[in-house]
């Protein structure tokens, strides 16, 4: 059967012939990804494209590795010699005690989602926080007078929240639905940085916040395939933001989602989660390699597995 016919993604193709027939050999060396689930991630597409570019003897695989065996498969990953890897959910906190090296901002955040090999041990960051800063640092505005509205207080709140204290933003607002989780939410920060920028919000409070804000970042799923009728504002709440401010939605598909959509029928910027997906491996990839990457290859790819994956 051909490859096509097993949907398998072209640039295997590509990357194979990009490395002049030498293939997958024993002396490649093993990045990854860590997940479960995990057969839906876009960064073996990514991280591929980018290591055919640069004809390197890496290959970059997705690992489903169940909640249970996540010691197990870091005591396997040392054992063959893995030299990096990603780590999505579930794992992004449950991999913290099993590191010798954190970095300073993986424990503001409270998530790693990058690993990599030292003679101690393992090491981890979270370059969740570059993605999510990169199209922001892109745009000619300052931050210093903003106020952040972040819809949602899980795992990528955390990471915006960060981000947006190394913006300098001296007002992050975080509105959630659960009054219990928005108080471990508030207390869980113990950077003197954060703690004086960060309020909490019930979700009723929205009406008040939305003029407020300078920008409005959607954390939650709310909106993501195949729920694309949804979106954690209704529209008569866009009416009410404030003519310039900025929505952003970490999720990528559908482009735009309906949370997007509605700020843009208002006249605002937008901004979707692909540059952060495309930042965020970008800068594990760098770390990994220890050397300039290709970004416009990783970003391009994306965009055309995400065009393929589309309906027409």
């Amino acid at each position: 059967m051909e490859r096509n016919a097993l949907n398998t993604p072209k640039i295997s193709e590509n990357y194979e012939q990009s490395r002049n027939g030498q293939g997958i050999d024993g002396k490649t060396r093993l990045l990854g990804v860590l997940g479960y689930p995990v057969e839906h991630s876009l960064s073996p597409v990514m991280h591929n494209a980018a290591i055919a570019h640069l004809q390197l003897n890496y290959v970059y695989l997705p690992f489903p590795v169940h909640p249970d065996h996540l010691i197990q498969a870091i005591k396997g990953f040392e054992a063959i010699g893995v030299v990096g890897a990603n780590l999505t959910i579930p794992h992004k906190q449950s991999i913290l005690p099993l590191l010798s090296e954190v970095s300073e901002r993986a424990i503001a955040v409270g998530a790693v989602n990058t690993i990599w090999r030292t003679e101690q041990g393992w090491g981890g960051t979270n370059t969740d926080v570059d993605g999510f800063l990169a199209p922001l640092q892109a745009l000619p505005q300052s931050w210093q007078d903003a106020t952040v509205l972040v819809l949602g207080n899980g795992g990528a709140a955390r990471a915006v929240v960060a981000g947006c204290a190394d913006l300098g933003v001296p007002a992050i607002q975080v509105a959630g639905r659960s009054a219990e989780k928005l108080q471990q939410f508030q207390t869980s920060w113990t950077q003197p940085t954060i703690q004086s920028r960060l309020s909490t919000h019930p979700w009723d409070a929205l009406p008040t916040l939305v003029p407020q804000a300078t920008l409005i970042v959607n954390t939650t799923p709310i909106g993501m395939a195949p729920h694309t009728d949804a979106s954690p504002l209704p529209p008569e709440l866009w009416a009410l933001a404030k003519p310039g401010a900025i929505a952003y939605d970490l999720i990528y598909t559908p482009r735009p989602t309906r949370f997007l959509h509605d700020a843009q029928q208002q006249g605002l910027s937008i901004i979707d989660g692909l540059e952060m997906l495309v930042q965020q491996g970008a800068a594990a990839l760098k770390l990994w390699l220890q050397q300039p990457v290709p970004i416009d290859i990783m970003r391009t790819t994306l965009e055309t597995s995400l065009a393929q994956r589309s309906p027409s």
